[in-house]
């Protein structure tokens, strides 16, 4: 479990600029559409410059990601939350809340922005730090790519992958 059981995990944040909702198989279509239209940019979002999303990827495993998703969330295992315009008549992208191996971290954050709407990652990503830095019990949070750079990172994960071994 990522966060204590006693903790109230929110469902939703409504800001001047954004609406996030839990990330769901109901955003299916909306979600396939985002993440191909900004396939080439989304593979240095996440770690070691990602495959994902694939070139060819079907909407059907993107939609089987967005089931893992949700289940991940309702065992509070990870969080997702699909991104909306204030008005949520705007599809933006998604912010993901994992778990991980780090001793100095709580967790680790990605977000990302479709490339039409690029200009709003920046403030996204100051909404959700101060987002967790308020409203969840996380102390520390590792933001990849953003707030250490991605060869730092995969220094961190290979000193505690050898402490494992």
């Amino acid at each position: 479990m990522l966060v204590p059981e006693s903790f109230k995990v929110p469902n939703h944040l409504f800001t001047e600029q954004f609406n996030f909702e839990v990330l769901r198989p109901d955003f299916s279509e909306i979600d396939y559409e985002a993440v191909m239209s900004s396939k080439e940019r989304l593979r240095l979002v996440f770690p070691g410059n990602s495959t994902w999303p694939e070139t060819d990827m079907s909407f059907e495993t993107n939609k089987n990601d967005l089931v893992r998703h949700e289940k991940e969330f309702n065992a509070r295992e990870a969080f997702a939350y699909a991104v909306f315009n204030s008005t949520k008549c705007n599809y933006l992208g998604c912010i993901y809340i994992n778990p991980t191996d780090q001793v100095d971290y709580d967790c680790e954050v990605y977000l990302w922005v479709r490339d039409s709407k690029v200009a709003l990652d920046e403030i996204l990503f100051e909404t959700v730090k101060d987002w967790l830095s308020r409203e969840w019990p996380f102390k520390r949070c590792a933001y990849p790519g953003r707030t250490i750079t991605w060869e730092d990172w995969a220094k961190l994960t290979a000193v505690t992958t050898n402490k494992k071994e």
